[in-house]
């Protein structure tokens, strides 16, 4: 192992808030420990989840580093570490924060290895989207199968236009939300059968519409709080409501007689570390993501990309709602 002893620059953030409260400074960057390597990023990801951890709707201790995501090239591994070795190329997702760095130390359990296949941009920006859809479709609601028709809020979000061609792959319909007609336009690009632009049509009496009235038997919700009645309104008897992100906000409470008045309704809200836990469940659902991708079966289109430095106004973009698709940061 190289004795460096390195100064990286990342962003961190000393009070939780808006944009603002993120700082660019140097960072020093220690010798990796027993079980951690020091990753040298590429690029690094950009998610909406990143905004709950500012804000303070996601605990962090502060002063705290921001991220959770990242791809690069392990530069010094610590001792005893035999599964990885300098020179590798990974990628992962998850605690600790600190992604939005140069370089930092990781612990190897983190860690996913990228196949040559798979570009350090593209990782960066499908790690965290990409292992989240693949547990919706292939762990929270593995019985759908060709023909079904499932709602799915922010269709042209980074995990919607990835979820759309994934369900296409699998032959289920795929009824998209979204907030304009371009949108529409985009999300029915990567595999949307149905698009309802929410902000003029109503998006419960649409899905009714769609299926003659019967609703959809999965409903993958990644809004919350503006969405969640909409949600329980679309579903089928015995339907499930996927709840995997708030970006409007936190759910209401959950009445539990509505669920049995409208249906003897099911709803979940999952975690994706709960899901990337153990080693052999993340390198299963990793190694079926990352194949589609290098075969060309699921496309990855990188629409927004800034510099690390410019993470204020990648935050602002994102919470506005500009964003399309995937963003990252490049180094």
């Amino acid at each position: 192992m190289r004795e460096t002893h390195t100064v990286a620059k990342a962003i961190r953030f000393y009070e939780t808030g808006g944009p603002d409260v993120l700082t660019w400074e140097a960072v020093e960057v220690g010798q990796p420990g027993p079980g951690e390597v020091r990753v040298s990023h590429r690029a690094v990801g950009l998610n909406f989840a990143d905004t709950y951890f500012r804000t303070g709707l996601y605990p962090a201790q502060l002063p705290a580093g921001m991220g959770v995501e990242g791809a690069g090239v392990i530069e010094a591994v610590g001792p005893g570490v035999i599964d990885f070795a300098e020179g590798d190329r990974v990628t992962y997702t998850g605690s600790p924060l600190g992604a939005y760095s140069t370089e930092r130390v990781m612990p190897t359990a983190s860690l996913i290895r990228l196949p040559d296949a798979i570009p350090f941009d593209v990782a960066a920006a499908t790690t965290m989207r990409g292992l989240t859809t693949s547990y919706l479709l292939r762990r929270i609601a593995p019985n759908l199968k060709a023909g079904d028709t499932v709602l799915l809020h922010a269709a042209a979000g980074g995990v919607g236009l990835i979820f759309t061609q994934w369900a296409r792959l699998l032959g289920v319909n795929v009824i998209g939300t979204v907030s304009t007609d371009a949108k529409a336009d985009v999300a029915k690009a990567h595999g949307c059968t149905h698009t309802i632009v929410y902000t003029r049509e109503n998006v419960a009496e649409r899905v009714r519409e769609l299926t003659d009235g019967a609703g959809v038997p999965v409903v993958f919700d990644s809004i919350g709080k503006t969405t969640f009645q909409s949600s329980i309104d679309s579903l089928a008897r015995r339907g499930l409501l996927v709840c995997f992100g708030t970006a409007s906000g936190a759910v209401p409470p959950i009445n539990a007689m509505e669920l049995a008045m409208k249906g003897s309704l099911y709803v979940t809200r999952p975690a994706l570390a709960d899901y990337i836990a153990d080693p052999a469940e993340r390198a299963e659902l990793a190694g079926e993501l990352h194949d589609h991708i290098a075969s060309g079966r699921i496309d990855i289109e990188i629409n927004q990309r800034y510099s690390l430095d410019d993470a204020v106004q990648a935050h602002i973009d994102l919470e506005s709602g500009k964003s399309v698709g995937c963003s990252v940061f490049t180094l």
